[in-house]
């Protein structure tokens, strides 16, 4: 697997982040602040540095509106994966292929429900440094794990902001996102949610 082909793999991870997480856990102040902050993001914007285990980078673009939306594109425009409410796209445009799944069968269908389900498997992650929240957790589907870093600030949606994350798959490769401009509850137009058609090669 080349190294743009990892873009599903490590952007959509971040789903996990409104899983479900067990009675106690629920209950520290850290996953309350994680509560929050996803009930009162309907929209996010930011740009995303993706790098794979062998210090190979890429950047793009993220687009989230929830319900159901969001859009994750590299700066080039050869890769593109968007959420249309109904179907997640994922198009590679070099190659000129497509492909998709019902948007509720993936880890991505929580994170953008306009009410997420936080009943799951995951779970704050001691830090030595107190201005970071750490939570991890695993998806069944891929046999891997995420961790979100968020970092504190009270001028962000429940005190946290969403930093970026790092995917391990079940292969034990390692991806990491970071986020810098981070935007929430911004105008996102609905055409960001719409795509051209790859040619095929």
């Amino acid at each position: 697997m080349n190294f743009t082909t990892n873009l599903a793999r490590a952007l959509a991870p971040v789903a996990i982040l409104v899983a479900a997480v067990p009675a106690a856990a629920a209950e520290s102040p850290d996953m309350a602040r994680l509560k929050a902050h996803i009930g009162s993001v309907q929209t996010m914007t930011a740009n995303f540095v993706q790098t794979d285990a062998r210090g190979r980078s890429a950047a793009g673009t993220l687009q989230l509106k929830r319900p159901g939306k969001v859009r994750f594109e590299y700066g080039s425009g050869d890769l593109l994966l968007v959420a249309d409410g109904r179907q997640l796209w994922y198009l590679d445009y070099q190659v000129g292929q497509k492909n998709s799944w019902p948007l509720s069968k993936t880890p991505l269908g929580v994170l953008l429900s306009g009410s997420p389900d936080l009943k799951g498997r995951a779970q704050i992650v001691p830090n030595a440094d107190s201005r970071v929240v750490s939570v991890r957790a695993r998806d069944p589907a891929q046999y891997g794990s995420i961790t979100l870093v968020f970092l504190r600030s009270a001028a962000a949606p429940g005190g946290l902001q969403l930093y970026g994350w790092t995917a391990v798959d079940g292969q034990n490769h390692r991806t990491t996102v970071k986020l810098s401009d981070v935007r929430y509850n911004v105008a996102v137009p609905e055409s960001a949610f719409t795509f051209a058609e790859p040619k095929k090669k």
